[in-house]
């Protein structure tokens, strides 16, 4: 399917791959709907996910002790499908808002014009029928965790709810994108420990940092058509110094999320993990072409794979410890 969405043509959207299964198995009636989410783009909700599923990993690993079995030092199952359906929901929940809150400017911009909202195929109304049920779906998972978690969730909303309007008013939108996609590296410590302590604020500030890195090198697609909507960005910020500000957030992030794998006394094998993350960090930045829009989206998806990469590092800990005694 090469039909671009338009208020007279229904297809994909501009920037969406046109062979995504939203296209082969959902009726078209509910193409809009699917695009609002962001269910085409799924990258969105992986890196929403991460750290979260850090968090659960590195508490479920913390203070390890030789005599802990394997499965104690592995976050549960159902934890971590219940952070897979809460970040799908909230993603999707989180791109709708931003959707209506940006209509105006995303029928200026070239990339965004075809988004359900500007080029008409769903009103206002139905978009924010669709975002109250998709917050719903997250509140019926947040539900499932301690109270402290619930509330440490529910305070996660205000961020969400700023965020789409720090493009207006500062160069640094990415920190409050940063703020927001991050809140998991807390909630996976909440849900083990009913609490928050060093290692979750040092996993936190870490993500915030990674997050500002590769939205930076995804802003740097629309930075032309920003800077004629006067839409802000780091992208416009750091220009031609971009890869110097990506070498300090990145080294920054791993520094952070090192001292956090200390300060929780994970298995030291878990450092595996962040050398591999740091050495596609570096990749990214040795690559990188800001004048390249189709290379920074590629580069910028590629932050699933660090993700996966410290994911493994500290699984690969945990198990360690178990096998350790065996050896």
């Amino acid at each position: 399917m090469e039909t671009i969405q338009s208020k007279s043509a229904q297809g994909r959207v501009a920037d969406a791959p046109s062979g995504h299964w939203v296209y082969r198995v959902l009726p078209r009636w509910l193409w809009p709907y699917a695009q609002l989410a962001r269910w085409d783009r799924p990258i969105g909700w992986q890196l929403l996910l991460w750290p979260c599923l850090w968090s659960a990993a590195l508490a479920a690993s913390a203070y390890a002790r030789p005599e802990d079995s394997l499965l104690s030092l592995l976050p549960l199952p159902s934890t971590l499908i219940l952070f897979l359906i809460g970040a799908i929901a909230m993603r999707g929940a989180g791109c709708t808002y931003n959707d209506i809150v940006d209509e105006d400017i995303d029928n200026q911009v070239e990339r965004t014009r075809s988004r359900p909202l500007p080029s008409g195929k769903v009103s206002r109304k139905q978009a924010w029928a669709f975002l109250l049920l998709q917050a719903l779906v997250g509140l019926a998972v947040l539900v499932q965790f301690n109270g402290f978690a619930i509330l440490l969730g529910v305070c996660s909303l205000a961020v969400v709810a700023i965020y789409p309007f720090m493009k207006r008013f500062t160069n640094w939108p990415q920190f409050g994108l940063g703020l927001a996609f991050s809140w998991g590296a807390l909630m996976g410590w909440a849900s083990e420990f009913a609490d928050l302590d060093g290692p979750a604020f040092l996993l936190y500030i870490g993500s915030i940092m990674w997050v500002i890195g590769y939205d930076t090198i995804y802003a740097h697609q629309d930075k032309e058509d920003d800077a004629i909507v006067g839409v802000r960005s780091t992208a416009r910020l750091f220009g031609e110094h971009t890869k110097s500000w990506l070498v300090g957030l990145y080294a920054g992030a791993l520094m952070c999320f090192a001292v956090a794998f200390a300060s929780a006394q994970v298995p030291v094998v878990a450092l595996a993990g962040l050398i591999a993350a740091g050495a596609h960090m570096t990749r990214q930045i040795v690559t990188l072409d800001i004048d390249n829009p189709d290379q920074c989206l590629k580069l910028f998806r590629s932050n699933n794979q660090v993700g996966w990469l410290i994911f493994l590092g500290l699984i690969g800990g945990a198990i360690w410890v178990a096998v350790k005694p065996m050896l």
